[in-house]
């Protein structure tokens, strides 16, 4: 008995070319194409958003950018280009104003950096230990971040104040003598590194403390049971095992100072993008800043930019090399 005459009941079974046809109430051809189209497609239609304003606000601007450095456009015609190929990069090159301004990003980034991820780390690894109220300290070490960089800058000029700042309070009281914080290059520097300091320790130390914490505690106890202190473990235990963590954020923070902008331009008042009256805390951003908006060069401003995202990218590849040299010393 073949499959076409066998029958189920009274009814015989269908022919072999029916039993490919949907049956009545079964899934549709056109449904079944429609959810392939979706499982294949909707992934890229969720992320399609932030590609396309990555593109308008991130991909396009840089691109013309570099295009515009290439060029004389001035603030007042910026539709007028004027080719002028490399001139805007060897006249960078040859601006005693750029490599002051390069100096000053180099040295208020050393002065910003060191002090405030040895401080981060510190602080995480007391968090790291029980503490009363830990959920208290943590948020406080977060507060400062999160305070608007004009708000904490004003702050700051206050308390740097030639004639009425506490800090120059502070120093008469153990007989050292006001301190023009403005005037000078290191006096200038240091008080910009300071705000840079008090806004980022507190989020640095936070990453550290969560790498901390996936630390194995069978490494401490180990240590322990060897008879290592707590500040031996932490020099043996903590710091190898975070070593991936402090190069990140060595590198995040060489990145944030070459891009300093807010505090030199708020601690500098009313000529605040001069850097001061002898440019001694003008950095790159502030170079920038006034090349395009008050000298009304934005071609040059371009080749200032360009020139910053080709140090950043110089970053980029040293750290990519530490990496791997740690990865092989593993």
């Amino acid at each position: 008995m073949t499959a076409a005459t066998e029958a189920v009941g009274d009814r015989p079974a269908p022919p072999p070319e029916d039993l490919d046809r949907p049956r009545r109430g079964g899934p549709r051809p056109w449904r079944s194409r429609l959810y392939r189209w979706d499982v294949r497609f909707s992934p890229y239609a969720f992320v399609a958003p932030f590609f396309l304003f990555f593109s308008a606000f991130g991909v396009f601007p840089l691109l013309y950018t570099g295009w515009a450095s290439l060029h004389r456009v001035e603030l007042y015609a910026p539709d007028q280009l004027e080719w002028v190929g490399l001139h805007n990069y060897a006249r960078l090159l040859g601006d005693d104003f750029f490599w002051n301004a390069l100096r000053n990003t180099f040295t208020i980034g050393v002065l910003s950096t060191v002090p405030q991820l040895l401080m981060a780390l510190g602080l995480a690894h007391l968090l790291h230990y029980r503490l009363r109220a830990a959920s208290f300290w943590r948020v406080a070490l977060l507060t400062p971040y999160a305070t608007s960089v004009a708000a904490a800058t004003l702050v700051f000029v206050l308390l740097y104040g030639r004639d009425y700042g506490m800090v120059n309070w502070a120093l008469g009281a153990v007989g050292v003598g006001p301190v023009d914080w403005q005037s000078s290059a290191w006096s200038s520097q240091i008080a910009v590194s300071s705000i840079v300091i008090w806004r980022w320790t507190g989020y640095n130390a936070l990453i550290y403390l969560a790498a901390m914490q996936a630390v194995p505690d069978e490494l401490y106890e180990s240590a322990a049971l060897d008879g290592a202190s707590r500040a031996q473990q932490f020099r043996y235990v903590t710091v190898p095992a975070l070593r991936p963590t402090i190069l990140f954020t060595v590198v995040v923070s060489t990145i944030g100072a070459t891009q300093l902008f807010g505090e030199p331009l708020l601690f500098g008042g009313a000529g605040g993008q001069k850097g001061g009256a002898s440019h001694q805390f003008q950095t790159l951003g502030l170079y920038l800043y006034e090349q395009g908006w008050f000298n009304f060069h934005l071609g040059r401003a371009s080749a200032v930019a360009w020139t910053m995202f080709l140090i950043l990218l110089l970053i980029g590849a040293v750290n990519l090399l530490i990496a791997r040299g740690l990865r092989k010393t593993r």
